[in-house]
C-alpha cells in the first residue's frame, strides 16, 4: 500500500509559526518553506521521483516511524505551461588571475505582469565559491548590500517588504546552492541584482579548469533525513520552483558568460567542453565569449587550459587583511619514480564499483554511467578483486562479496551493468555504507580498497553521506565521479575530501573513455601519502586542517593566516619508501585580493566537517561560522546579504505576488521518465492525501486548478500498469 506522508510543520517552525494572517515574518518563512519541503511519499520498489503539478503546505505526521522507503521533490511539472510574471537574464563577466577567480553575476528580473511582484529563483554556485558582494540596481539607484547574521538579514528583507520597498536578499542553503529574492518590482519594471564571488581553479595533472555551475537539479529527500532536529536545514535544500518541460521553455532563464583569462603564462589547448565559445587574444591574455551570445542555463560551463611551455609546479600567493597576513600555496609533486623491486610494484586492488540507477540518472546520464562502469571493468587485472552495487530506493550487490577480478566474472559484470535502466528514488546511503564495509576477502595490508561511485548526487543528505565516510576513518578511498550536466559538486567534491580520493565530472558521453582512463591510471598508482606541513620562522593557522592523498598531477593546495608574513614552509611526504620535500619562501609570493577570503571559506568547510563528526558541538560550530562570514563578509548557513532601498515603491494597498522563477531542466534528464509515466502512483497518493487533510479541517490547504477526477482515473490505469511491471521487473539479491 502506497502511504503518503508530510514533513512536520511544528517540527520545521514550531507550532506558533504560521498566524491567522499570515503576515508575521515567521508566517512568511512558513509559507516559503513549507512548499519547498516536499511531501514524503512511500512509493512502490521500482517507482520513479514522483512531481505533481501542484504544491501544498506542509501537515503533521501522523506516524511516529515516519516514511519507510522512496520520497520525492515537489517541483511543477507543468512549469512551463504558463509564462512568468517575471523575466529572468543573467549575465557572468570571470577575470581568472593566476589560478583564482573573481566572477560577476548580474541577474536582471524583469516584471512584465501588471501586478507589483516579489521574485525567488533558485541558483547554483561552486561550492568553494566566496560569496561577499551585492549590490541592487533600480533605475539609475545602485544600493550595496550588507552581510548580516541570516535571522536579521531575513526579518530586514520581510519589513521592507511589508512597507512597499524594494530589497534584495541572497541566502544560502547549501554551500552549492542559494536563492536570490527581490521584493517590490513594480509592473513593467527591472531590477538588477549583482553577486560577486571569488573562486580558486581546479588543478589536475597540469591543467587547469574553471567550472561555472549554471542550473540546479532536482533534489531527492530520504525520508530518514526529515525525522530529527535537521528537519529544517534539509527543507530549506528541496525547492518547489517550476521545472520547465525542455520542449517548451527552451528559450527560458538565458544566460551569457564572457571571461578574461590572464594565466601568468601563455595559455594552451584552451577548451570548452559543453558549450561553444569564441576566442580572443595573444600572449597571456585571452579572452573567451559564448559563440550563441546566450544559451539556457540547462547545464555547466567548463573552460580548462594548460600551460604553452612548462606545467607550473608552484604558485604562491599573499594578502594583507584586518590585521594579519594571509597566503594561498599550490605545490604540485614532481612525477616520482618509485624505483624497482618492493617500491614500483602496484599492490593488488579491491574496487567496489557503486553505480546509481535512480529517475535522475534517466537518459543520456545513465548511458554515460554505464559506459564508465564498463571501461573500468576492462581495467581490472587477475590478482584484483571487485564487486558493483546498484541503487535506486533499492539497493543490489551483484556478488554477495568481491570476488576475484577473472574473466568470467567481468563479463557477467559487463553483461548486468547492460541491463540497468534509470528508475526510482536515490537512497545513496544504504549503497555507501555498504560499499564501506569490509567483508575481508582480502589482505587488507596488502591490498588498496577503492570505492568509485558514479552519480549525479542528485539527493539533499548530505550530512549524512560525509558522516558515513568519516566513520569510515579511511579503510577505504573514495572516488567519486560525477555523471551528466549538472552533477551537485558539493557533494562529490566533500565525500572525496574526506574519503581520501579525488573528483572526476563526466558530462558528455565523448568523455567517458579518456576520462576514466585518466582516473583510472591515478587509482592505479600509489599515493603520495602522509603529508605533513612545518613552518620554519612563523605560526600559521593553515587549511585545510586534515592532510589528504595527493595522486599523479595533483596539487595540494594551502591556506594560511598568521601575525607576520616570514618563513619558510616545508611540505613532505612519501610515495611507498620514497620520500618527497619542498621548501618554499613565503617572501616570494604574489599580491592577490581573494587569498583572505578564500581562507574563510576552506576554514569553515574544516568547521562543518568538524562539526559533522562529532570533533565540536553543533551550536559551537554555527557561532564560529556566523563569526567568520561577519568578519570576512561572506554569505554561509549562519550569514546572508541584504540590500534595502530607503524609499517606499509600492503604494500602499497595493497587493504583492509571490512568485518562484521556473528553472531548467539538466541537459540530458529525460523530463517525461522523471517526471510522467509510471509515477502517476505518487500523483494518486498526494491527492488521496489532500482529500484526507481537507475533510479533517486541520489544515488550510491551496485549492488547485487540476482536473482531480480526470488525473485520478488517468493515474490509476497507469498504477496498475505500474504494479504489473513492477512484478515482472523484480532484481535478484535485494539487500
Amino acid at each position: 500500500m502506497t502511504l503518503a506522508y508530510t514533513i512536520s510543520s511544528s517540527i520545521l517552525l514550531g507550532p506558533n509559526a504560521m498566524g491567522s494572517t499570515g503576515s508575521t515574518p515567521k508566517a512568511r518563512i512558513a509559507r516559503r518553506l513549507l512548499p519547498l519541503a516536499a511531501i514524503m511519499l512511500a512509493l512502490p520498489a521500482g517507482a520513479v521521483l514522483a512531481a505533481p503539478a501542484f504544491a501544498m503546505q506542509a501537515a503533521d505526521i501522523s506516524d511516529d516511524t515516519g516514511p519507510q522507503s522512496g520520497t520525492l521533490m515537489l517541483m511543477h511539472k507543468d512549469g512551463s505551461s504558463a509564462v512568468p510574471a517575471v523575466q529572468l537574464g543573467t549575465d557572468m563577466d570571470v577575470t581568472v588571475t593566476g589560478n583564482i577567480a573573481r566572477v560577476r553575476v548580474t541577474q536582471a528580473f524583469r516584471n512584465v505582469s501588471a501586478d507589483w511582484m516579489e521574485a525567488t529563483y533558485l541558483y547554483p554556485l561552486p561550492e568553494d565559491a566566496a560569496v561577499d558582494s551585492l549590490k541592487m540596481t533600480v533605475g539609475n539607484r545602485v544600493i550595496i548590500g550588507k552581510i548580516k547574521k541570516r535571522e536579521e538579514a531575513r526579518e530586514i528583507y520581510e519589513e521592507a517588504m511589508a512597507e512597499g520597498k524594494k530589497a534584495g536578499l541572497v541566502e544560502q542553503l547549501r554551500p552549492n546552492m542559494f536563492t536570490n529574492s527581490v521584493a517590490n518590482i513594480g509592473p513593467g519594471e527591472t531590477v538588477l541584482i549583482v553577486i560577486e564571488y571569488q573562486m580558486p581553479l581546479r588543478q589536475l595533472d597540469g591543467t587547469f579548469s574553471l567550472r561555472l555551475p549554471l542550473v540546479v537539479a532536482p533534489r531527492y529527500v530520504p525520508p530518514s533525513s526529515i525525522t530529527g532536529p535537521a528537519a529544517l536545514d534539509d527543507a530549506k535544500a528541496i525547492v518547489s520552483a517550476p521545472l520547465v518541460d525542455p520542449k517548451r521553455g527552451s528559450k527560458t532563464n538565458p544566460v551569457s558568460i564572457s571571461v578574461h583569462l590572464d594565466p601568468g603564462f601563455v595559455p594552451a589547448n584552451l577548451d570548452s567542453a559543453y558549450h561553444k565559445v569564441n576566442i580572443d587574444g595573444k600572449g597571456s591574455k585571452r579572452t573567451v565569449k559564448l559563440a550563441q551570445g546566450q544559451v539556457p542555463a540547462d547545464k555547466d560551463f567548463e573552460l580548462s587550459w594548460r600551460s604553452a611551455t612548462a606545467d607550473p609546479a608552484l604558485s604562491l600567493y599573499k594578502q594583507q587583511f584586518d590585521g594579519s597576513y594571509y597566503v594561498m600555496a599550490s605545490l604540485t609533486p614532481p612525477a616520482i619514480d618509485a624505483g624497482s623491486g618492493k617500491n614500483s610494484f602496484i599492490p593488488p586492488r579491491e574496487m567496489v564499483f557503486v553505480i546509481d540507477n535512480s529517475g535522475s540518472m534517466s537518459g543520456t546520464s545513465m548511458d554515460e554511467a554505464k559506459k564508465s562502469l564498463i571501461h573500468a571493468l576492462s581495467t581490472l587485472r587477475p590478482q584484483d578483486h571487485f564487486n558493483i552495487i546498484r541503487f535506486d530506493d533499492t539497493l543490489t550487490q551483484l556478488f554477495d562479496a568481491s570476488v576475484p577480478a577473472s574473466a568470467d566474472r567481468i563479463v557477467e559484470a559487463k553483461a548486468y551493468t547492460e541491463t540497468l535502466e534509470a528508475n526510482g528514488g536515490t537512497e545513496m546511503l544504504p549503497a555507501l555504507i555498504a560499499a564501506l564495509k569490509d567483508d575481508g576477502v582480502t589482505d587488507r595490508a596488502a591490498t588498496l580498497r577503492q570505492v568509485i561511485f558514479l552519480t549525479d548526487g542528485s539527493i539533499s543528505n548530505e550530512a549524512e553521506m560525509l558522516t558515513a565516510i568519516g566513520a569510515d576513518k579511511g579503510n577505504s578511498r573514495v572516488f567519486m565521479v560525477g555523471i551528466g550536466s549538472a552533477p551537485n559538486g558539493y557533494l562529490m567534491s566533500r565525500m572525496a575530501t574526506m574519503g581520501r580520493g579525488i573528483y572526476t565530472n563526466i558530462g558528455d558521453a565523448a568523455e567517458v573513455t579518456a576520462k576514466m582512463t585518466k582516473l583510472l591510471d591515478m587509482l592505479s598508482r600509489p599515493a603520495m601519502q602522509d603529508l605533513k606541513v612545518s613552518i620554519a620562522g612563523n605560526s600559521f593557522d593553515l587549511t585545510p586542517s586534515t592532510l589528504p592523498d595527493l595522486y599523479a598531477g595533483e596539487p595540494l593546495v594551502l591556506l594560511g593566516r598568521s601575525d607576520r608574513l616570514e618563513g619558510q614552509v616545508t611540505v613532505s611526504g612519501h610515495i611507498g619508501k620514497v620520500n618527497w620535500t619542498r621548501t618554499v619562501d613565503l617572501s616570494s609570493a604574489s599580491e592577490s585580493p581573494a587569498v583572505a577570503k578564500l581562507w574563510a571559506r576552506r576554514r569553515i568547510d574544516d568547521i562543518e566537517a568538524d562539526s559533522l563528526l562529532g570533533k565540536i558541538e553543533y551550536e559551537a560550530g554555527e557561532a564560529q561560522i556566523a563569526e567568520l562570514g561577519l568578519r570576512y563578509s561572506l554569505v554561509t548557513s549562519q550569514t546572508s546579504l541584504v540590500a534595502v532601498e530607503e524609499a517606499r515603491s509600492r503604494p500602499e494597498g497595493q497587493p504583492l505576488r509571490e512568485e518562484d522563477l521556473p528553472i531548467n531542466l539538466p541537459d540530458g534528464w529525460d523530463f517525461d521518465a522523471l517526471l510522467g509515466g509510471e509515477t502517476a502512483a505518487a500523483a494518486i497518493a498526494n491527492e488521496a492525501h489532500l482529500a484526507q487533510l481537507r475533510t479533517d479541517k486541520k489544515f488550510q490547504l491551496p485549492q488547485t486548478a487540476t482536473n482531480y477526477a480526470l488525473r485520478l482515473l488517468l493515474g490509476l490505469f497507469a498504477f496498475g500498469l505500474g504494479l504489473i511491471g513492477l512484478t515482472l521487473s523484480r532484481r535478484k539479491k535485494e539487500v
